[in-house]
Protein backbone atom coordinates (compact mmCIF):
# COMPACT_ATOMS: atom_id res chain seq x y z
CA UNK A 1 0.00 0.00 0.00
CA UNK A 2 2.94 2.46 0.32
CA UNK A 3 3.70 2.32 -3.21
CA UNK A 4 0.36 3.23 -4.24
CA UNK A 5 0.08 6.03 -1.65
CA UNK A 6 3.60 7.08 -3.36
CA UNK A 7 2.00 6.59 -6.81
CA UNK A 8 -1.25 8.96 -5.62
CA UNK A 9 1.03 11.70 -4.18
CA UNK A 10 3.20 11.81 -7.74
CA UNK A 11 -0.06 11.96 -9.36
CA UNK A 12 -1.45 14.64 -6.85
CA UNK A 13 2.13 16.83 -7.79
CA UNK A 14 1.33 16.79 -11.38
CA UNK A 15 4.13 18.10 -13.66
CA UNK A 16 7.66 17.19 -11.91
CA UNK A 17 9.08 20.79 -13.55
CA UNK A 18 6.48 22.46 -11.43
CA UNK A 19 7.48 20.82 -8.57
CA UNK A 20 9.04 23.56 -6.14
CA UNK A 21 11.23 20.24 -4.25
CA UNK A 22 13.19 20.22 -7.70
CA UNK A 23 13.74 23.69 -8.55
CA UNK A 24 16.92 23.86 -7.03
CA UNK A 25 18.51 20.57 -9.25
CA UNK A 26 16.67 22.06 -12.63
CA UNK A 27 18.80 25.04 -11.57
CA UNK A 28 21.23 24.44 -11.46
CA UNK A 29 21.89 21.60 -14.63
CA UNK A 30 20.21 24.95 -16.39
CA UNK A 31 22.67 27.09 -15.73
CA UNK A 32 25.35 24.21 -16.39
CA UNK A 33 23.90 23.51 -19.70
CA UNK A 34 23.75 27.12 -20.65
CA UNK A 35 27.62 27.61 -20.05
CA UNK A 36 28.11 24.68 -22.13
CA UNK A 37 26.59 26.27 -24.84
CA UNK A 38 28.00 29.36 -24.13
CA UNK A 39 31.40 27.86 -24.37
CA UNK A 40 30.51 25.76 -27.49
CA UNK A 41 29.06 28.97 -29.23
CA UNK A 42 31.37 31.18 -28.68
CA UNK A 43 34.62 28.82 -29.36
CA UNK A 44 33.25 26.66 -31.82
CA UNK A 45 30.17 28.04 -33.59
CA UNK A 46 30.39 31.41 -33.68
CA UNK A 47 34.08 31.40 -35.53
CA UNK A 48 33.33 29.44 -37.66
CA UNK A 49 30.07 31.88 -38.57
CA UNK A 50 32.33 34.58 -38.88
CA UNK A 51 34.85 32.74 -40.72
CA UNK A 52 31.84 32.19 -43.47
CA UNK A 53 30.80 35.52 -42.93
CA UNK A 54 34.33 37.08 -43.85
CA UNK A 55 34.44 34.92 -47.17
CA UNK A 56 31.23 36.17 -47.92
CA UNK A 57 32.02 39.38 -47.64
CA UNK A 58 35.23 38.97 -49.48
CA UNK A 59 33.94 37.21 -52.22
CA UNK A 60 31.16 39.90 -52.43
CA UNK A 61 33.69 42.68 -52.50
CA UNK A 62 35.94 40.93 -54.81
CA UNK A 63 32.85 40.49 -57.13
CA UNK A 64 32.19 43.90 -57.31
CA UNK A 65 36.00 45.09 -57.98
CA UNK A 66 35.85 42.31 -60.81
CA UNK A 67 32.84 43.95 -61.85
CA UNK A 68 33.80 47.62 -61.89
CA UNK A 69 36.81 46.51 -63.88
CA UNK A 70 35.03 44.99 -66.79
CA UNK A 71 33.18 47.33 -66.51
CA UNK A 72 35.63 50.05 -66.84
CA UNK A 73 37.03 47.45 -69.60
CA UNK A 74 33.23 47.72 -71.58
CA UNK A 75 33.55 51.46 -71.36
CA UNK A 76 37.23 51.55 -73.03
CA UNK A 77 36.37 49.17 -75.69
CA UNK A 78 33.21 50.56 -76.48
CA UNK A 79 34.78 53.46 -77.11
CA UNK A 80 38.01 52.14 -79.06
CA UNK A 81 34.63 50.40 -81.75
CA UNK A 82 33.31 53.34 -81.57
CA UNK A 83 36.70 55.26 -82.84
CA UNK A 84 37.28 52.52 -85.27
CA UNK A 85 33.71 52.77 -86.73
CA UNK A 86 34.25 56.64 -86.99
CA UNK A 87 37.88 56.13 -88.47
CA UNK A 88 36.41 53.19 -90.84
CA UNK A 89 33.45 55.48 -91.84
CA UNK A 90 36.25 58.35 -92.62
CA UNK A 91 38.51 56.15 -94.77
CA UNK A 92 35.52 54.50 -96.39
CA UNK A 93 34.22 58.16 -97.27
CA UNK A 94 37.78 59.32 -98.73
CA UNK A 95 37.66 55.91 -100.67
CA UNK A 96 34.27 56.95 -102.04
CA UNK A 97 35.40 60.25 -102.72
CA UNK A 98 39.10 58.67 -104.72
CA UNK A 99 36.93 56.61 -106.41
CA UNK A 100 34.47 59.26 -107.76
CA UNK A 101 37.15 61.23 -108.55
CA UNK A 102 38.84 58.07 -110.52
CA UNK A 103 35.47 57.92 -112.15
CA UNK A 104 35.38 61.53 -112.84
CA UNK A 105 38.51 61.97 -114.60
CA UNK A 106 37.93 58.59 -116.81
CA UNK A 107 34.19 60.55 -117.43
CA UNK A 108 36.03 63.26 -118.64
CA UNK A 109 38.37 61.84 -120.82
CA UNK A 110 36.01 59.48 -122.40
CA UNK A 111 33.94 63.20 -122.87
CA UNK A 112 36.86 64.56 -124.41
CA UNK A 113 37.69 61.46 -126.52
CA UNK A 114 33.69 61.40 -127.82
CA UNK A 115 33.87 65.24 -128.44
CA UNK A 116 37.29 65.04 -130.86
CA UNK A 117 35.87 62.05 -132.47
CA UNK A 118 32.55 64.22 -132.90
CA UNK A 119 33.98 67.16 -134.17
CA UNK A 120 36.11 64.83 -136.56
CA UNK A 121 33.24 63.22 -137.87
CA UNK A 122 31.04 66.97 -138.05
CA UNK A 123 34.10 68.33 -139.79
CA UNK A 124 34.50 65.50 -142.37
CA UNK A 125 30.56 65.58 -142.66
CA UNK A 126 30.77 69.05 -143.73
CA UNK A 127 33.24 68.25 -146.05
CA UNK A 128 31.41 65.49 -147.79
CA UNK A 129 28.28 68.10 -147.53
CA UNK A 130 30.17 70.68 -149.21
CA UNK A 131 31.59 68.60 -151.93
CA UNK A 132 27.70 67.47 -152.65
CA UNK A 133 26.69 70.81 -152.28
CA UNK A 134 29.17 71.84 -155.02
CA UNK A 135 28.28 69.04 -157.07
CA UNK A 136 24.86 69.61 -156.42
CA UNK A 137 24.72 73.20 -157.66
CA UNK A 138 27.30 72.35 -160.65
CA UNK A 139 24.78 69.77 -161.41
CA UNK A 140 21.70 72.41 -161.14
CA UNK A 141 24.10 74.79 -163.35
CA UNK A 142 24.25 72.04 -166.11
CA UNK A 143 20.53 70.72 -165.73
CA UNK A 144 19.47 74.19 -166.24
CA UNK A 145 21.90 75.27 -168.88
CA UNK A 146 20.75 71.89 -171.11
CA UNK A 147 16.78 73.16 -169.94
CA UNK A 148 17.36 76.37 -170.73
CA UNK A 149 19.02 75.53 -174.81
CA UNK A 150 16.05 72.92 -174.92
CA UNK A 151 13.85 75.61 -174.28
CA UNK A 152 14.83 78.23 -176.19
CA UNK A 153 15.30 75.94 -178.90
CA UNK A 154 11.57 74.39 -178.18
CA UNK A 155 10.12 78.24 -178.57
CA UNK A 156 12.07 78.69 -182.02
CA UNK A 157 15.17 80.41 -181.38
CA UNK A 158 18.69 79.76 -181.79
CA UNK A 159 20.86 80.36 -178.68
CA UNK A 160 24.22 80.54 -178.23
CA UNK A 161 25.81 78.53 -175.55
CA UNK A 162 28.14 81.18 -173.94
CA UNK A 163 25.13 83.62 -173.82
CA UNK A 164 22.99 80.91 -172.51
CA UNK A 165 25.86 79.99 -169.83
CA UNK A 166 26.17 83.83 -168.64
CA UNK A 167 22.00 84.37 -168.24
CA UNK A 168 22.01 80.59 -166.41
CA UNK A 169 24.85 81.62 -164.10
CA UNK A 170 23.57 85.24 -163.36
CA UNK A 171 20.14 83.80 -162.01
CA UNK A 172 22.18 81.10 -159.73
CA UNK A 173 24.12 84.15 -158.06
CA UNK A 174 21.00 85.82 -157.73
Amino acid sequence: MATEATGEAEAAVGMPQLDFSTWPNQIFWLLVTLVVIYFVLSRIALPRIGAVLADRKSTITNDLAAAEELKQKAVAAEKAYADALANARTEAAKIVAAAKAEIQKDLDIATAKADAEIAAKAAESEKTIAVIRDGAAAAVAEVARDVAQDVVAVLGGSADAKAVQAAVTARLKG
